[in-house]
Parts: structure tokens; C-alpha cells; sequence
């Protein structure tokens, strides 16, 4: 460009004057498109058309100055002065002249500008022969890089060949020597056996791999030693995981427990090579080494006994994406070693990029030490991974060039000429195969040639065979000569491999996974003696075996992929593995790779090994298994996520290759709003598919089931995209099909004419209809997946691929639509996934003989069985005996005794249910699974999975679904099922259906009529609160009632002016249901004193259901006591008698109290003198509380005993009320939504099964909740739980808060906090009060108890934990309580194992009731699993349902038998009075089935009871159950 000329003048003048000799027209178009009235970013692309894109940046240049532009170029149309200045003309003489100018002007130009400036980086750990580290030298667009100096480039007829030269070694530091072994500490002997020094890498790496915990980056050529490297590594966590170090039984010392590791390598050939090797090295030292990949699974219990786990990429990503099971490794994790990290090039690269990033987030979100190491062939961009890798380019960052190979490699790339595929490519790849094996092979050298398929490798031995007999030099590859020829070739004179025999005479050998174990050994043997002059192997070879040659040969770069269903390049992973061949360390000085590859692939082999590809990560689906996994929130999160991958690593080095504007870099150098820009692209697209809510204001995300079951099983959000049109309520095995076959993961299987005879073949075999046809991709998908289950054979190469892939994918997509089916509840579809399902993976479909899946039945015996017993369940067949059998099937006793043995085993229940109506619309079934199988550890392992649902009657919709395990102690199960009865009618009937998840045919339903069930009636008890004037205390009457309550009470609100006559002014039984925080104590308060105040002595008793209620009630009425002189008294057991003495008296009593001291009573002898019976928190009514207060209740009935009831509110209050016998108008009940106080409700659901790892995942939420209030409560399952959910509590407040005082108040002083530290009994206590949490519940000292709750009052302690049994006893309240979870283990006494228990409804309520406040709002959040959601807010909504326990435990019966033996009931009428005055017989009328009464009177059902009690004493009444 000539200096001071335009934008406009420099291009046309440019570029474009050599490619558009035409330079007016271009002006022309470019003044139409710069005057038009368009936007920039409208016309940029028709500036890039006639500009070019090669010259991208002057487009920027023209649309800056877009105005001036137009204006000069209409100047140089009219002539103007400013075109003389602005624009010469073009013409080739003028274009010289401009050029020359230009050169003289640089050539003026002083050779050096005086400025300094700034030198390259020099990084210390950077070992390289060349003078300029290419680094990070890059082209323009950043995709090419430098070729290695020396590199030589020839054409020849038939191919273009690209020499590499070997890299010169770089010469020894002064400060390095090898380290002998000698010098390291016990643990490095004894893992290095055999070695006497480290090699001149592990030296330089050995101080910071051993004596630190630096991420590390060692990119060194093949079989350079880095696996030793990463041993360093594994030692180093060893070591910091040991108890006494200076114990000499070293294996004794190492905690096995407390650690994981984590070894990624990208092949399972190679993750067996790395177990082999590690189990080996650290045998000694009893630390277990175990794979888990596709294939090679592991139990929970292998899981928890290895220490180190070799994976895949893919496998890894996986099981990080679960929150338990196998994905609670990821918090054990103490090292990841991720083995050829240069296959970031690669598709895969993707994988590793996202778990990458997710271990990076691990550690910050934890605030764990994940020690990472990455291990990578030499890489030209090793400074980008290391940052990606978070490794320190100064310390952690090891880089040495390909002279560091052990023996220095001479790599050919050679182009082969001729249109790829074409019968000419492939005559000249043959023909220069030949050409550089024999060249070799003349030279004295052995030779392997690799090629892509098992037949390939014969073919290319015989061709090079023929071919050299052609030439005359097929005496070269004869080793006649050998001294053990005559031995080896008798050797081979015993295999049976005919290809094998015939090519050995001529120095040929042949190697593939198809040959046997024998063969191939033998080929590997007689290679390494130089029996064999060329070797003809597929790649499996150079993984799987260490046998070097001289040369390798690659034949071919495209190899057939299933996956894709066509042929793809050769992985650059196998072409380093391939080289990494070449040389024979220690007997040679140098060795030659060759790559033949098509003329169009060179470029790109070339840059394979020596650059980098660029790279997008998969932002959607990755984004998506982030939210699943709650690590990412909001966009901001995102934004902060997408900061940990090596996109945004390279997006930053290179802005311009991924659409970014140089400008915008130096504005946003962190690229904020870019990487804003791709995540919300991202969550929209997400959003649109409904995978995630996405809230476009706030930014928040929220998983739905459908994002979290694609994250789980790996789906792409296209294919949920064809799923969210094509799922339907119903569809038969064909349609499921259909849809499966459409998925995009099978996109790639290609449909080629070779294979259509065969397929159409299938097609006729396979039992369901093919939509589409076998011309299809879906269609051919379709088939092969028919044809897998149905276990035919396919005899095409690809097709055995395609089979392969096509179920390996299709159990994995076929398992994530059954969880979608169950998501949505539809019932006819989750049963038929659920027999696809396990059709793939059993090979058996669902129409199939059951038995079938015992493998010890012989085949005539399932032939027998389906043609002669067909219709026989194996429940049927388990009815008859072996000889039985034997006839049934027309064979002998024997096959009986055999099928016997199958079908007993053969996973097989019964299932019964009893009927328990909650209210006049909800109906609890509950379900009794017991199992009736023999349990065969080897055909049923530990556990066996199983699912059960109720369905609706027409079969469509799942009401609701457990998923469960039997073990082999289980021998029942119980299961509550809760419906809703719409308008209290009954449906016709519901379905319970039991489906085995592993078992084909293991089912079992059960219909459960309901059309003649009897709900009870709705209630018409509850009470409207009016608009009534608040009453003030003055309304009392009464001084000293007034004085009692003059400092807390000025004025009554609305639900205690509605109950204040009818409680206060009457002498009416009376019942008051309203939710907590209403006044209810209060008011209890001031019936009490009024009832004591009144001029004649009163005995008043109040009746609490535990002594932690008793004590608060107590303390309560006790600020009253010395006003009124009357004295308020706890019931103790022993001295609890009732007083007969005329004088005042309050009497708090517990019900465990009051129970033992009416048990000593006759309950025929009238009971007097008690005014008033109190009976608070009636919702928790049991056994004890209902007998208590109906023996009092029986005792008093001649006496004008006054009984109020108090309870929250209820679902139904009627029964409760006509118990206590209490008139309608003294009838209180208030719905929750009544109270006065602001409570507001957020639910959220999870799928996770309760572990730690549910917990962890509501540490986000619950955070997020604590920050929304002044003070918070905290519920979790039990004690354990607290420390561990405030350590997460923690972390997660360092994340986002970015402070380590976590909920500490600004302000507090740690001197001020040190008077409170002294003062703990428990001082362990003090490292999370100092941080703002504390924790309340019976396990801890009175004083420390006591000192939190001072804490909390004071501000101090912001967060209280409290474990779910301790909502009874936490005295305080707070502005937001959260209930993590609703689930706990509970084991019996003297049992071992563990049963998951929901809390009870009662529990939820007080804990809710937490949130209550007088001043001030609250907000109530509840974690629950997703089926328990409607359950729970439908009771809390609406009110707690109460039915009678009396039958449920042995308090009746024992009080029954212990009263007969004392002659206090004489006779069984008798019992059945004293049973009128209980709950019981209210509730038994009004919902007889849920006593599982066929009658409704009253009388009758009573009677049945007492005959119960009385034939059967000894047992559990009846109804125990």
C-alpha cells in the first residue's frame, strides 16, 4: 500500500488489482454497496466477496471510514482536486511506479528503530534442539504451524513426499545428572524395580512431580518414559495418604480410604496395558488397580477397595455426570491423570475439554487440592494446554522435542497421486508401498507395514510378494539364511493358518486380532529373532505389543468406523503409536516412520503431527450436563465454567479465528461478552428443546427432567429435539423402534449397495415392521438392532461394526426414552420400553420363553418348553414337581430337575395391599412386596433392581412409581403409594404392576377394584375467619390475667378474637385447629389462668405428647405463676398421682407420663376433681396420647371435667371434635393458608437417591436460601449429617461470596469471638460458629446447646443445623427454614440393615412451622424427591391427616391384658366401653376401610376388635401390620 492512501486506494490497488485487473469496476461495486442504505453488518459480506477474504481486516478498515469513502470516490468520478491526491489511476505503469516508490521509501528506513523491544518468554523446563520454539508461532488464521527446520519436500510420478529430519538432542544442562535410584525414599525403591537410574526426563521432571503438588504438563515423544512420570505422581499421593511414616511395613501406613485416582487413557486396549503395569509396580504396596470402561464395569463395593481406576475420556465424562454411585468417586479424587492429551485435536477432544473443566470447577467449588497431570506426545501449542491444564508455564510445564526419543526418528510422508478411492489411487499406493519396503528392506532392515482390516494384511504381504517377484528381488525378504530358520519354520509347520505357512518361506508374517493367541505369539517371536524380514500387522499390534522394527510402514490412512458408519482418517493417536515403533532402542541408532496417504491428506498428517487443529467443544450438550449437575446456575456461572476450557484458551490467543474482532479484545480482554453471547445461544437453544427452564432476566437455569436424563445417558439435544415430536402416550415395540432409529447419534451409519442383500435378508427374519425399508439409514438402524436382539449373524465387515454400534448406543438411548416415558407418567409406553430395554441387553424379546435367560438350560429342554408348555408362567411351572415337569415337556425327570431348579429361581413376588382412604380424596394404598424365588448369588448377584407403580384403570397414566432393590436378606417390602380420588369417586379399580429391571418376563400386576370402596365424607368443619375488630387485653377482665400478659400481649389478632369467647366465656369442650404461629399458645395461656383465677379451687391438667413440649409449655405458664400464686408443676413418674385436695393447681404433664399413672387405675372407679384437661398438639396423636387421654376422658365421664383440644390444622377435624365430644359451635378449625403471619412456599425436587452426593447437590440451593434471610434452620436426615452439610455450606459461600468468614456479620472481631471459644465444651464446635453455623440437637452438651442458641440470638451464628428428630426440641425460629430432604435410614434395634423412611407429615409441619415470626415474614423451602412433591404439599396446604394408631402397635393389647389380669375388666363389654370413648371408634364409622372394617356401624366393628384382643393376646392385634 502507498503511504497515506486510503482504505479504498490501498485495495484497489492491492489485492485486487492482481486478481481484478479491472479496478474501475470495483470501485463501482464497492460504491453501490457503501451508498447503499444498508447496515455495515448487512454489507460486510459483499465487501469480503470483492475484496477477498485473505485481506478479512481492510473490510473492518473500509466500513470505519465507510462516509469519507463514498464521499472520495464520488469526488474521483467528477474529477475532483481530491482524487488527484486520493486515487491514482490503474494502469500497470502506474502500479510500477507506486512500488517502487514504496521500495525506496523502506529502503531509507534505518536497519534498527533504537527501541527495545520486548524478548520472547524463555520458560525453564523447555527442552528443545531447535533455536526458535514454534511454541506458538502461528499463520494468520492460527491453524498452520512452522514445519521443523531441515524438513525436505519432493514430487516423484506417483506421490509427493515430505521428509522430517530426526531433531538434533539437546545437550545436557550443567544443572542436570540422572538420579539414581539408590537416592529416593523407600517408597520410590520399591516401585521401580529393576531400574538403577531414572532416565534423563524423569530426572528433570522427578522434584516436581515427587516433591510438589503442581499441576504438571510432561509433552515428550513415545516411549520416552512418561508413564514412569506419572508413577511419580501416584507415589506422591501415596505418601501424603500415609499414618506413620516412619513405620517399615510401608503398606501398612497408607490411609486406602481417604483417596482416588484417576488414570484417562484414550483407548480400553490401552487402559488394560496401564493396569497390567500399575498392579504390577504397586503390588508391594497392596494398593488395587482396577479398569472401568465401557466393557469393564465395577460395583459400589469394588469401587470403594480401589485406589486407583483407569478409565476412558468417555467413561469418565459419564460417571462424573452422576451425583452418586460410581459419580461419588469424584469427591474422593486426589489425582487425574489425563494420558495423550494432544487428542484435544481430535473429536474426543471434546471429552476431555469438559471434564477438564469440570475437575477445575470441582476444585474450586470444594475447595479441594485435585492434582492434575497431563501426558502428551509433543505439542506444538503446549503453552495453550498448559493453561488450559491451570499449569504454571514455569514450574509445571515440561516440554521435550522428538531428539528425546530413544532412538532418533527420520519421519516420510508421502502423498499419494491418483483421486482418492480410485482404482489408480490405490495401484499407486500399492506400487510405492512396495517401492519403500523393498528399498528398506535391501538396505538389511526389518520392516512393519500396518494396514486398517484383518484381510488387508494377507493381501499386502501377497502383493509385496508378487510384486517383488516381478521386480526379481524377492531374495531380499527371504531369511533362508537364518541359522534358526529350519526350527521356526517347523514351528510353523504346526499352525493351521494356511496364509501364515504360505508366506513365512518368503520372509513374510502376518498379524491381527482375528489370528489365535498361539499364532500371534509365534509371529512375534520369530520377528524378534529376525526370522521375518516384513511384518503385516493391523494397529492392534503397536498397542497392545512392545516389538520395535527398524521401520514402520503405514499403508492407508482410511479406516472404517462404526460409529461414523464410513471410513475416517486414521486418528493421529494411532499414527504416534504407530511411529513410536520405529527404532529398536539400544541396537540401533536411528529409525524411519512412513505414512502413505492420499495426496489430499498430506497437508493434514503434516499438521496432525506437529500442530493443532482447532477445536470446538460440543457448548450445548456440555452446558447442559453442567446444569444437570448444578455446578453451573446462571449465565454467570456459565460464563465463570466456560473460562475453564481450552475453546476459551484458544479463543484468546486467536479472537479473529472465532469470529471476534481484534478491537473487542483489547476493550473485554477476558472475552466476558463473548463468552455471554455463546452461553446464552447456548441456554436458549436448550430452553427450546425443554431441557432447562431459562429465566431471560435473571439468567437463572433450572434442569428439567428431560436436561437431566440426556446429561445422565449422554443424549444429544438433536435427538431430543426428534423425540420431544415423535413420543407418544402409546406405542408398540415397532414405533419405539422407529423413534430410536431416528436418533442423531446414529446419523453418521451410512446405507452402501454391498450390504442391502443381506439386509433385506434381516429384514424378513426380524419381527417387527421396518419403517423406512433397509434403503434407509433409520431403516438400516432399525434392522440391525432387530437383528442383535434376535441374535442373527451378519457376515459383512462394516455390517459387523454397524451391529455392534447400533446396540451398544441403542441400550444406552432406549434406557434415557424409558425415563422420559416415566417422567411424563405415561404408563402403556414405560411398560414396553421397559421389555426393549432389557430385550437389547438380554438378547430376548419380550414374546420370548423367560426361561431362556437361564443359560444351564439346555437347548432341547427351551425347545420342549416352548412348543409343549408355552403358555405356562414360571410361577405355574414352580407348582409341580420335577417329575411333574419332565412329563409336561415330554422329557425325562432329569429336565424336570432342572427346569425346576430355573423356574424357582426365576425372580417371582407376591404382592398384597390393603387400602388406607387419608380423606374424602386421597387414598394411601399400601403395598406389600415379598419375594418368593430361591436367591442364587450367582444368577442374582447382591441386589436385584425392580420397578412398581400404580396406573390408572384405562392403563395410560402412572399415578405414582418407586424404583426399589430386594437383597438377598430382603424377604418383603412395604411401599406407600399415595392417589388423589378426584371429587372423592372412586375410579373403577387401579393396577399395581411389579416389572424386575433385569429379568425378561418378571412381572406381575394386580388389579385393585375400587368401585365399591367407601371414602369418608368431606369435611364441613372448618371455620371462615371473619373481619372482626381486634380485641385488646382489656377484654380479659380480669387485673391480674391482664397483668400476667401486660408486656407481650396488647392485642389479640384475628384468629384469637374469632376463638375468644367460645374458649375464655364458656364452659363448652372445645377444639381449636390453626396453623403454628396463630396464638394457639396464648390462648392456652389465658384459658389456664382464667380457669385458675375463678374463686373456686381449680385442678387444671395440661397434656403434652413429649417432655421437651411439657418443658416449653411449662415456662411459658410459669411467668404467670408468681402474679397469679399459683403454682405450675412438670409431672414426674414416680410421685404423679391426681391430688384429691382441694386447692389450686396447674400440672404440665407428658403423655408417657400421664399413661403410666392411668394404667395404675381401675377404669371403672370415677375420676373427680380435675376442671380442666388441656391437650396440646393433638396432630400427634399416637398409640400412647389417644389411650391416655380416652382413659381420662372415660374416667371423668360423671364428673364436669372440661377437655380442650389444640391442634394444627387439620384435614378433616369432625372426628376429632365429636371425640372430645365438643358442640359445633365450639368447633375452631382454620386452614393453613388462615394464618395472619406472611410464609412463603418454594419446593424443589430432586431424582438423586439419598447419599452424600444429594446433599451436595442442595448445598447450591440451600446457600442460595441462607443469603435470601437474616437467620436460617437448617433440617437435615441425622447427626452425622450436620458437620459435613456446613462444610459444604461453607464452600460454598467461600465460591460465591468470595470471603472465609462464610456467614459471620461484618464487624465481629476474632477477640470477641475468642470470649465464646473458651466457653465451648466441644471445641470443635467453634471452627463452624466462627464461621456463622452452628448446630442444636441432643448429641451435645446442655451448656454447648445453650451457647449457640446465645449466639444465635445475638446475630453471631446466622445458620442452625438441627437434625430432623430435633424439630421437636429447637426452641427458636427464623426468617428461612430449609428441609433438606424428607428421607432417612432408619435401622431397628439390633438390626443391621437399613431402612429409607419418610418423615412424617408432623415433623414437616413444625419444622415449617419454624418459619413463623410475629415480626417479620418467613419463607419455608422444602428439597424433596420429585414423586413425594404433591403428597406433602397437598397436606401441608390443606391441613395434616389424622387417623387413629390405637391397632398399630402392642399399648392397647398390653393395657387389655394387664387390666383382665387385674379383674378391672371383667367382661368383654366391659373393653368395648371404655373403647367408645376413644378416637378409634369415631374414625372407625366415619372410614371404616382404612381399618380394614367391611361395616359401618360402629358397635359391630368395636366388637370384632375386643374378640381380636381377646382370643389372640399373646400376638400383635390385629391390623399391626
Amino acid at each position: 500500500m502507498s503511504t497515506g492512501s486510503s482504505p479504498a486506494c490501498s485495495m484497489a490497488t492491492g489485492t485486487e488489482q492482481q486478481k481484478k485487473p479491472n479496478g474501475p469496476i470495483i470501485l463501482d461495486q464497492l460504491y453501490s454497496s457503501l451508498s447503499s442504505p444498508k447496515l455495515n453488518d448487512e454489507i460486510s459480506e459483499q465487501l469480503a466477496d470483492i475484496v477477498g477474504y485473505d485481506d478479512i481486516e481492510l473490510v473492518f478498515k473500509i466500513l470505519e471510514q465507510r462516509q469519507s469513502l463514498v464521499q472520495q470516490i464520488e469526488a474521483f468520478r467528477r474529477g475532483g482536486p481530491s482524487a488527484s491526491n486520493q486515487l491514482d489511476d490503474f494502469s500497470a505503469s502506474s502500479a510500477r511506479q507506486r512500488i517502487e516508490n514504496t521500495l525506496r521509501e523502506n529502503a531509507a528506513r534505518p536497519l534498527f528503530t533504537g527501541v527495545a523491544q520486548p524478548e520472547a518468554e524463555i520458560l525453564p523446563h523447555v527442552y528443545t534442539s531447535s533455536s526458535m520454539v514454534h511454541g506458538n508461532v502461528l499463520s494468520h488464521l492460527g491453524t498452520k504451524y512452522l514445519l521443523p527446520v531441515g524438513t525436505e519436500r519432493t514430487t516423484y510420478e506417483e506421490y509427493e513426499e515430505v521428509v522430517i529430519p530426526p531433531a538434533k538432542a539437546v545437550p545436557p544442562r550443567t544443572s542436570e545428572r540422572l538420579i539414581p535410584i539408590s537416592e529416593l525414599d523407600a517408597l520410590g525403591k520399591g516401585s521401580y524395580p529393576g531400574y538403577t537410574t531414572l532416565n534423563r526426563i524423569q530426572s528433570i521432571v522427578y522434584p516436581t512431580a515427587y516433591g510438589s503438588n503442581e499441576n504438571l504438563l510432561i509433552c515428550a515423544p513415545t516411549g520416552a518414559g512418561k508413564t514412569d512420570v506419572a508413577m511419580m505422581a501416584i507415589l506422591r499421593v501415596l505418601d501424603q495418604h500415609r499414618t506413620n511414616t516412619g513405620d517399615l511395613n510401608i503398606s501398612s501406613t497408607i490411609n486406602r480410604d481417604s483417596f482416588k485416582i484417576i488414570y484417562v487413557a484414550p483407548m480400553k486396549a490401552l487402559a488394560s496395558e496401564i493396569v497390567r503395569k500399575l498392579s504390577k509396580r504397586l503390588k508391594w504396596l497392596a494398593i488395587q488397580v482396577k479398569e472401568l470402561t465401557g466393557d469393564m464395569q465395577l460395583t459400589k463395593a469394588e469401587i470403594a477397595q480401589t485406589q486407583i481406576i483407569v478409565t476412558t475420556p468417555e467413561k469418565w465424562d459419564v460417571v462424573t455426570r452422576k451425583p452418586t454411585g460410581e459419580g461419588e468417586l469424584s469427591s474422593l479424587l486426589k489425582l487425574l491423570i489425563i494420558d495423550e492429551v494432544h487428542l484435544l485435536n481430535e473429536e474426543r477432544g471434546a471429552v476431555i475439554e469438559t471434564i477438564v473443566a469440570r475437575t477445575l470447577r470441582q476444585v474450586e467449588s470444594s475447595q479441594s487440592v485435585i492434582r492434575i497431570v497431563g501426558l502428551s506426545a509433543t505439542l506444538p501449542n503446549y503453552i495453550d494446554v498448559a493453561e488450559f491444564l491451570s499449569v504454571s508455564r514455569h514450574t509445571g510445564l515440561f516440554y521435550f522435542d522428538s531428539s528425546f526419543r530413544p532412538v532418533p526418528l527420520e519421519q516420510h510422508f508421502l502423498g499419494i497421486k491418483g483421486k482418492p478411492g480410485s482404482v489408480q489411487s490405490r495401484k499407486n499406493l500399492d506400487h510405492v508401498t512396495f517401492q519403500m519396503v523393498s528399498k528398506l528392506v535391501a538396505e538389511g532392515h526389518q520392516v512393519m507395514v500396518f494396514v486398517h482390516s484383518r484381510k488387508e494384511t494377507v493381501k499386502t504381504a501377497l502383493g509385496i510378494k508378487e510384486m517383488a517377484t516381478l521386480e526379481g528381488n524377492i531374495d531380499d525378504f527371504s531369511s533362508e539364511d537364518h541359522p534358526q530358520f529350519q526350527f521356526f519354520r517347523r514351528d510353523i509347520g504346526q499352525s493351521r493358518n494356511k496364509e501364515m505357512k504360505q508366506l513365512f518361506d518368503s520372509g513374510f508374517g502376518i498379524h491381527h486380532a482375528g489370528m489365535l493367541r498361539t499364532d500371534r505369539n509365534m509371529m512375534e517371536r520369530m520377528f524378534e529373532a529376525r526370522a521375518i524380514k516384513v511384518l503385516c500387522c493391523t494397529a492392534t499390534l503397536a498397542w497392545g505389543v512392545n516389538l520395535p522394527a527398524h521401520a514402520v510402514v503405514i499403508k492407508g490412512t482410511q479406516v472404517y468406523d462404526s460409529s461414523k458408519g464410513a471410513f475416517v482418517d486414521l486418528s493421529v493417536l494411532d499414527v504416534l503409536q504407530v511411529f513410536g515403533r520405529a527404532g529398536r532402542p539400544g541396537l540401533e541408532t536411528s529409525g524411519e516412520g512412513y505414512i502413505c496417504t492420499t495426496e489430499d491428506k498430506l497437508t493434514h498428517y503434516l499438521d496432525a503431527v506437529t500442530s493443532q487443529v482447532r477445536l470446538n467443544i460440543c457448548m450445548i450438550d456440555a452446558l447442559n450436563a453442567e446444569v444437570s449437575l448444578g455446578t453451573v446456575a446462571n449465565t454467570r456461572d456459565a460464563v465463570q465454567w466456560l473460562g475453564y476450557t481450552y475453546l476459551f484458551v484458544r479463543m484468546k490467543k486467536n479472537p479473529f479465528l472465532y469470529g471476534i474482532l481484534r478491537d473487542s479484545t483489547t476493550d473485554d480482554p477476558h472475552l466476558g461478552s463473548k463468552r455471554q453471547e455463546l452461553v446464552t445461544l447456548a441456554a436458549r437453544q436448550l430452553a427450546d428443546t425443554r431441557m432447562m427452564l431459562f429465566d431471560r432476566e435473571s439468567g437463572a437455569f433450572t434442569i428439567t427432567d428431560l436436561g437431566r436424563i440426556a446429561a445422565k445417558y449422554y443424549i444429544q439435544y438433536k435427538s431430543i429435539e426428534i423425540f420431544n415430536k415423535e413420543f407418544r402416550p402409546k406405542m408398540s415395540e415397532a414405533d419405539v423402534l422407529a423413534m430410536l432409529s431416528m436418533s442423531t447419534e446414529f446419523a453418521q451409519v451410512q446405507v452402501r449397495d454391498s450390504e442391502q442383500e443381506e439386509l433385506k435378508m434381516l429384514e424378513e427374519i426380524v419381527p417387527c415392521d421396518v419403517k423406512g425399508g433397509s434403503d434407509t439409514s433409520q431403516g438400516k438402524v432399525n434392522i440391525l438392532l432387530q437383528g442383535y436382539i434376535s441374535r442373527q449373524q451378519v457376515v459383512d465387515f462394516a455390517l459387523v461394526s454397524d451391529m455392534a454400534y447400533v446396540a451398544q448406543n441403542g441400550g444406552r438411548i432406549i434406557r434415557a426414552l424409558l425415563e422420559i416415558a416415566i417422567s411424563r407418567k405415561w404408563a402403556d409406553v414405560t411398560t414396553v420400553l421397559m421389555g426393549m430395554s432389557k430385550a437389547i441387553e438380554l438378547r430376548v424379546w419380550p414374546f420370548d420363553q423367560p426361561l431362556k435367560q437361564f443359560s444351564s438350560l439346555k437347548a432341547d429342554v427351551i425347545y420342549a418348553l416352548e412348543k409343549w408348555a408355552d403358555e405356562w408362567t414360571p410361577a405355574d411351572l414352580a407348582t409341580l414337581d420335577a417329575e411333574e415337569l419332565g412329563k409336561l415337556i415330554h422329557l425325562n425327570a432329569i429336565h424336570g430337575k432342572a427346569l425346576l431348579a430355573a423356574v424357582k429361581q426365576f425372580p417371582t413376588v407376591r404382592i398384597n395391599y390393603v387400602l388406607r382412604p387419608l380423606g374424602s380424596d386421597v387414598l394411601k394404598i399400601s403395598v406389600r412386596i415379598s419375594k418368593v424365588f430361591t436367591w442364587n448369588i450367582a444368577m442374582h448377584g447382591s441386589s436385584q433392581p425392580f420397578w412398581l407403580w400404580v396406573e390408572d384403570h384405562e392403563g395410560l397414566n402412572i399415578l405414582q412409581l418407586y424404583h426399589l432393590l430386594f437383597r438377598q436378606s430382603t424377604d418383603s417390602t412395604d411401599v406407600d403409594f399415595v392417589i388423589s380420588i378426584p371429587n372423592g369417586i372412586p375410579p373403577p379399580s387401579v393396577t399395581i404392576r411389579f416389572v424386575s429391571d433385569r429379568w425378561m418376563g418378571a412381572e406381575d400386576e394386580v388389579e385393585v377394584p375400587l368401585d365399591s370402596l367407601t371414602m369418608p365424607p368431606s369435611s364441613s368443619s372448618h371455620t371462615p375467619v371473619l373481619d372482626l375488630p381486634f380485641l385488646t387485653s382489656t377484654s380479659l377482665r380480669n387485673p391480674t390475667l391482664e397483668a400476667v400478659f401486660s408486656d407481650r400481649l396488647h392485642n389479640f389478632n384475628a384468629i384469637q378474637t374469632h376463638v375468644f369467647w367460645g374458649l375464655l366465656n364458656t364452659n363448652s369442650h372445645s377444639l381449636l385447629c390453626a396453623p403454628t404461629g396463630s396464638g394457639k399458645t396464648m390462648m392456652v395461656e389465658a384459658l389456664v389462668w382464667s380457669t385458675a383465677l375463678r374463686p373456686q379451687d381449680a385442678f387444671i391438667l395440661v397434656v403434652a405428647p413429649q417432655r421437651s413440649a411439657a418443658a416449653e409449655i411449662a415456662a411459658q405458664l410459669r411467668i404467670g405463676s408468681a402474679l397469679a400464686d399459683v403454682p405450675v408443676d412438670i409431672a414426674k413418674e414416680n410421685p404423679f398421682t391426681f391430688s384429691k385436695k382441694k386447692k389450686r393447681r396447674i400440672v404440665v404433664c407428658p403423655v408417657e407420663v400421664l399413661f403410666k399413672a392411668l394404667c395404675q387405675r381401675n377404669p371403672r372407679v370415677a375420676l373427680t376433681g380435675v376442671n380442666l384437661v388441656v391437650c396440646e398438639n393433638l396432630e400427634q396423636l399416637d398409640a400412647k396420647y389417644e389411650l391416655a387421654v380416652s382413659l381420662l376422658r372415660h374416667a371423668t365421664q360423671t364428673t364436669a371435667t372440661r377437655f380442650v383440644g389444640i391442634s394444627n390444622s387439620l384435614n378433616d377435624p369432625g372426628d376429632l371434635a365429636a371425640w372430645l365430644n365438643v358442640d359445633p359451635f365450639a368447633l375452631h378449625s382454620f386452614r393453613p393458608r388462615d394464618r395472619g403471619q406472611s410464609l412463603t412456599h418454594h419446593v424443589q425436587t430432586f431424582n438423586t437417591p439419598q447419599s452424600a452426593s444429594l446433599f451436595k447437590a442442595m448445598a447450591k440451593p440451600t446457600h442460595a436460601a441462607v443469603m435470601g434471610g437474616d437467620s436460617t434452620l437448617v433440617f437435615v436426615a441425622s447427626r452425622a449429617q450436620c458437620r459435613s452439610v456446613a462444610m459444604d455450606l461453607i464452600t460454598q459461600c467461600a465460591l460465591e461470596m468470595e470471603t472465609e468468614t462464610g456467614y459471620l456479620p461484618p464487624g465481629i472481631s476474632e477477640e470477641y469471638l475468642e470470649e465464646y471459644r473458651i466457653r465451648f465444651q466441644d471445641r470443635s464446635l467453634f471452627d463452624f460458629v466462627s464461621k456463622g453455623i452452628g448446630f442444636y440437637h441432643e448429641g451435645m452438651r446442655r451448656e454447648d446447646r445453650n451457647l449457640v442458641l446465645e449466639l444465635y440470638a445475638e446475630g453471631i451464628v446466622r445458620v442452625i443445623i438441627v437434625p430432623h428428630d430435633s424439630c421437636w426440641t429447637v426452641p427458636v425460629r427464623a426468617s428461612v427454614v430449609v428441609v433438606m430432604g424428607t428421607q432417612y435410614l432408619h435401622v431397628e434395634e439390633g438390626g443391621t440393615e437399613r431402612q429409607l423412611r419418610d418423615y412424617e407429615l408432623v415433623q414437616l409441619v413444625r419444622m415449617q412451622g419454624r418459619a413463623v415470626r410475629h415480626a417479620g415474614s418467613g419463607v419455608f423451602h422444602l428439597f424433596c424427591q420429585v414423586e413425594a412433591k404433591d403428597t406433602l404439599l397437598r397436606f401441608i396446604n390443606e391441613g395434616l391427616p389424622l387417623e387413629s394408631r390405637l391397632l398399630e402397635t402392642e399399648d392397647l393389647a398390653l393395657w387389655y391384658r394387664d387390666q383382665t389380669e387385674r379383674g378391672n375388666l371383667q367382661t368383654r363389654q366391659d373393653m368395648v366401653d371404655v373403647l367408645s370413648f376413644t378416637f378409634l371408634s369415631q374414625r372407625i364409622s366415619t372410614n371404616p376401610v382404612y381399618y380394614d372394617c367391611k361395616s359401618g356401624s360402629r358397635d359391630e366393628n368395636l366388637s370384632r376388635i375386643v374378640d381380636s384382643l381377646a382370643e389372640a393376646p399373646q400376638h400383635e392385634p390385629e391390623g399391626a401390620q
